[in-house]
């Protein structure tokens, strides 16, 4: 059975960073019985924010969609972090996805489904989850999408 970090790389092309220091006074994770929250996270690769812009101007759906798995791909890297090993997971329980959008841009739930879909990949069942897809104007630094989740362990 592959890892889920092998399950990233080989269906995404994507590595769990270390993650980088908090920009405020929050922490990443914080436990409360048996839920994590996990702060918000955006599409940063090696402390540098991609996807800057709105999606349905700047970016395709797609391209928010890949946006979204990056900022996922940080939210695991944060769990992972904390936990030590992501098997500890026993469930996805919410994931809180922010888009910033065009002004008529219509399609959060479409951009969303870029996390929902890498969740379900690699943590089958246990990636199952529900979810909100909220349009912005704005996110921290421009990116184009943030999200934020709630694991049980």
């Amino acid at each position: 059975m592959l890892e889920i970090e092998e399950i990233l790389m080989l269906r995404y092309g994507l590595e769990l960073p270390v993650p980088s220091e908090p920009d405020g006074y929050y922490s990443r994770v914080i436990r409360t019985g048996n839920l994590l929250y996990v702060c918000g996270h955006t599409p940063k690769r090696q402390g540098e924010y991609v996807f800057l812009g709105k999606v349905g101007e700047d970016f395709s759906v797609e391209q928010g969609q890949e946006a979204a798995r990056i900022a996922m791909t940080n939210c695991l890297a944060a769990l992972k972090e904390y936990l030590g090993d992501l098997r500890l997971i026993k469930q996805f329980v919410q994931v809180i996805g922010y888009v910033r959008s065009a002004e008529h841009f219509t399609q959060q739930p479409l951009v969303m489904n870029g996390a929902s879909e890498l969740l379900l990949t690699c943590f089958g069942e246990k990636g199952r989850h529900t979810r909100m897809a909220l349009g912005t104007n704005q996110l921290p630094g421009g990116a184009a999408v943030e999200i934020m989740c709630v694991v049980e362990v």
